[in-house]
């Protein structure tokens, strides 16, 4: 832990210049007296650091000497992998690893890269999960991640949508995926998909699994979202949209729209849109109020016109 903070010392002097202890202990989360003992090892060891006294004062490494020390360890160069998505390294449990991976990075740059790479995280920011989505409590994210990293077979207690809902399962964890801010562990035999926060119970044990020599992740995950929407959108409804509604349909149903649509006469749009299903259509196009007229199936159009008119005998009353 010492020599980590001394070299984390000697990086935040090498790309900033001058800098207080009272700044190195706030950058570093320690005391001031932590980084005075710190500085004194460091230069017991050989390190040309030198210190000014008084006003603009501080510790700075002499001129043109530049550490060897940069070189990044395992648990740094796997957080790379997530150096967008710093809030998901952090949950992974490789925030400090992160951190210390992106300092002895820009600490290799030369100062006109280094300036580059700044400027481009002072402008850039990636947030995965909606404005609306409410992060999900992920209990076991470590542990699952853990097996990934370490090839080790789980025993997983898990809940699914249909019945029997709570099921016992094996898994052997071939990956993680972050989907819109919600994880997905890729697991065999099979291999299929769970979510991790979804995992009731888990036991991890010494059991060793080989993946595949022809699964790839990404590749999988391609074919898992496609089947996904394939089986998601299986029925069709034609509708009349007034002029501005298609902005306010989904992303799937705007698409849709601009393929089939065809103008009518009195400025509406006359298209065919993907559904889920009845009550789920059902629910969508209520919110579109009068901007959309279904014309079929019969039965999606029953039911809107019968929410209508207990809408309307609702507040007739009223």
């Amino acid at each position: 832990m010492k020599s980590a903070r001394m070299l984390s010392i000697l990086l935040l002097l090498q790309t900033n210049g001058r800098m207080t202890a009272q700044r190195l202990a706030e950058e570093l989360e320690v005391s001031v007296r932590t980084v005075y003992r710190d500085v004194e090892a460091l230069q017991a060891a050989g390190v040309p650091l030198y210190a000014d006294a008084g006003h603009g004062g501080g510790y700075e490494v002499l001129a043109g000497y530049r550490t060897r020390l940069t070189g990044l360890n395992a648990g740094e160069a796997e957080a790379l992998f997530l150096a967008g998505l710093p809030g998901p390294a952090a949950a992974l449990g490789l925030g400090p690893a992160l951190a210390a991976a992106q300092l002895k990075l820009r600490a290799a740059l030369p100062p006109g890269l280094r300036a580059d790479a700044d400027r481009l995280r002072t402008r850039f920011h990636l947030e995965a999960p909606g404005w609306y989505a409410e992060d999900d409590e992920v209990p076991f994210l470590a542990q699952v991640a853990d097996a990934v990293w370490r090839g080790r077979v789980l025993r997983v207690r898990y809940r699914r949508w249909k019945a029997p809902t709570d099921v016992d399962r094996r898994l052997e964890p071939y990956g993680l995926v972050l989907k819109a801010g919600r994880w997905y562990v890729v697991a065999g035999p099979g291999p299929r998909t769970y979510r991790v926060d979804q995992i009731l119970e888990l036991t991890e044990t010494d059991e060793e699994f080989t993946i595949p020599d022809d699964f790839s992740l990404a590749s999988h995950w391609r074919r898992h979202e496609a089947d996904f929407h394939a089986r998601l959108h299986r029925g069709e409804a034609l509708v009349l949209l007034a002029p501005g509604a298609t902005a306010r349909l989904s992303t799937a149903a705007a698409r849709a729209a601009e393929a089939t649509g065809v103008p009518e006469p009195d400025g509406r749009t006359r298209a065919v849109l993907p559904i889920e299903s009845l009550d789920h259509a059902h629910a969508a196009f209520l919110a579109l109020g009068t901007d959309i007229d279904v014309l079929a199936p019969p039965e999606l159009r029953a039911r809107l016109a019968a929410t209508a008119r207990a809408l309307a005998d609702r507040y007739a009353d009223g």
